[in-house]
């Protein structure tokens, strides 16, 4: 088939060109961790391209909505996990996974009408400007819109691919801009010829050299001598971990496995690793104040927090030892820690037998400090917004981020979960260290890299040198100023574009 030939065939069968949408989607999350087959991305989103280049505003909405579905429902389906463990019934579980999946499959379908509502024009200025322009705005929204939702995000599909060199520069709404531009070069190959088409491919080539070439700078620099830190992965089942009788085995646990590393500054146990509220445990967690404090070490806890007082409670982290300091969560997870239009909802949860969250939102608290050290812990879902990770630097000189990734079970979702990590270290120039009660607990580097790992569903302590680091990258500087403007220039000259030609084709009738 001419290149010419294929935007002709998708133009007149429309059911092709469906069914194409949505096995782009279906193969989008190869792209992602644990598979890591980065090209399939710019590659997938290529192939949704083409099939909105000819598409009325309608058919683009569909095609786009049915790429989504293949998306989320391959990517994100581990979600069902997390409803059956806390027990709701198989067909409302099914039910609830396939609803949010649904809805996440607006955005892109979103992006498709509205961009062939208003930025229509020729294919070079459609698919390297007006599409890749629109989704890198679309996946920035969906991060931020109803507390956000950045799993998937095509950036972090290229965090081990020559764009991944930009993470630094732009951070991951940048990341997705280029390789979405790199798609719409792919696609506007496809459908040219000769000069037209080699010009188009030189774009990507020159996006992912200099992301190489970027990749090899060094945009932070030491800040003192290496700390000592034990990450402690419990491997507590979620189906018993809350139950009255697993308390102590589990204290027993944690604390036999943090007194064999007492050389360590800090020792990080996960998310709620204590499975009772602070205020329930008092007694021992002075025990543990006095016990880390007599060795000079700190010791990092995840614990539910009761503010009696206000009759709030928080998902928190507490800092005894050698250094105190309290965090608690401050983005929390919607439905999974706090219910979102609670009066208009309430009553279905109800009705449906789903349990009913009930975190409270934490303050803005200062920066917890070990050995001089300012740390910038986040807690589970908080380390996939980019924004709010920056915002504590340059100030913090490593990052912490612990998480109970059980909820998830065997899936792939604790595995892009950890993707997610190593782009915040890639954004920030720091080293990241990741504890989890399940897996998977790792060490990344401020290139990205992973330097440990725990297997998951062991029990096991990483024990790791941690450089403090200190300096900005550009993106720390900048945050998603340049990515997100960027976005919308080329939106706006698109639209401007296309207004000029309507208006040209009117004068001309």
């Amino acid at each position: 088939m001419s290149r010419s030939a294929i935007r002709r065939y998708l133009e007149r069968h429309r059911r092709a060109g469906d069914a194409l949408a949505l096995g782009a989607g279906l193969a989008t999350p190869l792209a992602f961790a644990p598979y890591g087959l980065a090209p399939v991305a710019p590659m997938a989103l290529a192939m949704l391209f083409l099939c909105w280049l000819g598409a009325s505003p309608g058919r683009a909405l569909w095609r786009g909505w049915l790429f989504g579905a293949g998306v989320f429902g391959a990517g994100v389906s581990w979600i069902l996990h997390s409803f059956l463990i806390v027990h709701v019934a198989l067909p409302v579980a099914l039910f609830l996974t396939a609803g949010l999946v649904g809805l996440l499959a607006f955005y892109p379908g979103l992006v498709g009408y509205l961009v062939r509502r208003f930025a229509s024009g020729p294919s070079d200025v459609a698919l390297v400007v007006a599409f890749p322009g629109a989704w890198a705005l679309m996946e920035w929204t969906r991060g931020w819109l109803l507390t956000g939702f950045p799993w998937l995000e095509l950036g972090y599909s290229q965090v081990d691919w020559p764009l991944g060199g930009w993470f630094a520069v732009l951070g991951v709404h940048g990341v997705t801009l280029l390789a979405a531009q790199s798609a719409g070069a792919l696609a506007f190959a496809a459908v040219s010829a000769g000069r037209r088409r080699w010009l188009a491919l030189a774009l990507p080539l020159v996006l992912w050299t200099a992301g190489s070439a970027l990749d090899a700078v060094t945009w932070t620099r030491p800040a003192g001598a290496p700390l000592r830190v034990a990450l402690v992965q419990g491997n507590i089942p979620q189906d018993r971990k809350w139950l009255p009788e697993m308390r102590e085995p589990t204290l027993v646990r944690y604390l036999s496995l943090s007194r064999r590393h007492a050389d360590a500054d800090l020792v990080v146990w996960p998310e709620t690793a204590l499975p009772a509220l602070f205020q329930d445990v008092e007694a021992l967690a002075d025990a543990l104040d006095r016990e880390f404090s007599a060795a000079d070490r700190a010791l990092l806890l995840g614990v539910p927090w009761l503010d009696a007082e206000r009759g709030l409670q928080f998902n928190s982290l507490v800092l005894l030892g050698s250094e105190h300091g309290l965090y608690h969560k401050r983005h929390l997870v919607p439905f999974g820690e706090y219910l979102p239009l609670r009066p208009l909802l309430l009553p279905l949860t109800r009705m449906l037998r789903v349990p009913s969250p009930d975190f409270s939102r934490g303050p803005v608290t200062p920066l917890l400090s070990v050995a001089g050290h300012p740390i910038a812990p986040t807690i589970c879902y908080e380390v996939a917004f980019p924004a709010e990770v920056a915002a504590a630097l340059p100030e913090a000189e490593l990052l912490v981020t612990v998480s109970n990734d059980a909820w998830f079970g065997a899936s792939i979702g604790p595995h892009q979960h950890l993707e997610i990590a190593r782009a915040r270290a890639k954004e920030t120039g720091r080293y990241l260290a990741r504890a989890t009660n399940t897996g998977i607990s790792a060490l990344i580097s401020p290139a990205g890299e992973v330097l440990a790992q725990s297997p998951q569903f062991e029990v096991d302590v990483l024990d790791v040198e941690i450089v403090p680091m200190e300096g900005a990258t550009p993106y720390v500087r900048a945050g998603n100023l340049v990515a997100v403007g960027s976005a919308c220039v080329l939106l706006l000259a698109a639209i401007a574009f296309g207004n000029r030609r309507r208006r040209e084709v009117r004068d001309e009738s």
